[in-house]
């Protein structure tokens, strides 16, 4: 606890330091030469991979950036965390924030903020910085960085969320601050899951930002024994209604139904493509009410989904004119009805396949890197963000 508060004053006293040298750079960075279209960082996501293939598609030179990475993937351009080891990771930040400014038009980051986010002092003014330094920035939600659960109708996702991250209440304030900051500073802001119950306001509506490298995420082979088996792979058990599908599954076999619940936890994402190549469906979440990138890993690959989809949500996406009605192909399902759901769908294996198709198709349309690159497009083209190398 005392090397914490340490280290808490030490990045309060670094702000202070550094804060006029760090709005004078910025003022000198507006003339600068930037060799990149866009920036996407600096939090260590996946999605951020696949957005960047999607962005070149349209002919826009893009980086990542990230100051640390966790165990799904590494694999970003500009790593801070490489060269700033030990006591030099305190300036990770500051590298990257003057790292940025100097090397990007264009930022896309999400509400935790760039990467002066996490500084006690800086990430008040961060929006500022970067209109002096005359980046432009576009901001995305993922989930943590704006699910203020006061905001939230979904009680089950308020108790579950309790259960596991009990400190998470701590960070409500926090949250709230960044979300009223970016949102009136922001030049785009982008929506869609249930993010939508946090925000409120945004210029671009979408099903999720998520897209994916439908080419890569492509079954070659399926399961060929006679038990159906589904794949379940939570990040946090409670908000993923783990139990229920155990408890679900249990039953099943009990009653000499031929299924079989394999579980993965905290392995990497080329992990989960292999194991979710053998399998025949793919149990995502029963209590957020949407969908994300897990779910369309599998879609993509001709896998069908269980999970449960709000109806007002589904409504809302409907009315905006994104999806037809029915069109959404996922497997809808409840805690409450979870163990009929999945008899249902193991009952019939030719629908398993139906099913699957139809799951990879609705990805190709709404998710591919050339649907979602072709929003972003446009998103950059209004705030002036030209592409380096227009193909199109």
């Amino acid at each position: 606890m005392k090397r914490k508060k340490i280290i808490q004053i030490s990045k309060i006293l670094l702000d202070i330091i550094f804060l006029i040298p760090i709005i004078l750079i910025s003022i000198i960075s507006r003339v600068s030469r930037k060799n990149f279209d866009i920036g996407l960082g600096p939090e260590p996501l996946i999605n951020n991979i696949y957005h960047k293939k999607a962005l070149e598609l349209y002919g826009y030179k893009v980086e990542t950036f990230v100051n640390s990475v966790y165990y799904i993937t590494d694999q970003f351009d500009i790593r801070s965390d490489k060269f700033l080891k030990g006591p030099l990771k305190i300036f990770r930040s500051y590298y990257l924030f003057l790292f940025s400014i100097f090397r990007y038009k264009c930022l896309y980051f999400y509400f935790t903020g760039g990467a002066l986010g996490f500084n006690p002092i800086l990430w008040i003014i961060e929006p500022f910085l970067y209109r002096i330094a005359s980046v432009k920035t576009v901001l995305m939600p993922y989930g943590g960085d704006v699910q203020v659960m006061s905001r939230s109708p979904n009680l089950l996702f308020k108790d579950t969320l309790s259960k596991d991250y009990p400190i998470y209440k701590f960070r409500r304030e926090s949250i709230e601050k960044k979300i009223d900051l970016w949102t009136k500073y922001a030049d785009h802001i982008i929506s869609g899951c249930e993010w939508v119950d946090y925000m409120y306001h945004w210029n671009t509506l979408m099903l999720g930002h998520f897209s994916i490298d439908t080419e890569k995420w492509k079954s070659a082979s399926s399961n060929k024994s006679n038990t159906i088996k589904i794949l379940h792979a939570p990040n946090h058990r409670n908000i993923k209604g783990t139990e229920f599908f155990i408890k679900a599954v249990e039953e099943l076999k009990s009653e000499n139904y031929p299924v079989e619940l394999i579980l993965l936890e905290k392995v990497s994402n080329d992990k989960i493509k292999e194991v979710m190549e053998t399998v025949d469906i793919v149990a995502d979440q029963l209590i957020i009410g949407w969908y994300a990138m897990f779910a369309l890993e599998a879609m993509s690959m001709e896998k069908p989904v269980l999970g449960y989809i709000r109806k007002d949500l589904e409504s809302l996406y409907i009315c905006s004119g994104l999806i037809e009605p029915e069109e959404l192909p996922l497997i809808k399902c409840s805690p409450l009805t979870i163990k009929e759901d999945i008899k249902a769908v193991i009952s019939n294996r030719d629908n398993i396949y139906k099913i699957g198709k139809i799951s990879r198709e609705f990805v190709i349309k709404h998710h591919s890197i050339e649907y979602v690159g072709k929003v972003f497009d446009s998103i950059n083209k209004s705030i002036g963000i030209l592409p380096k190398n227009n193909f199109n």
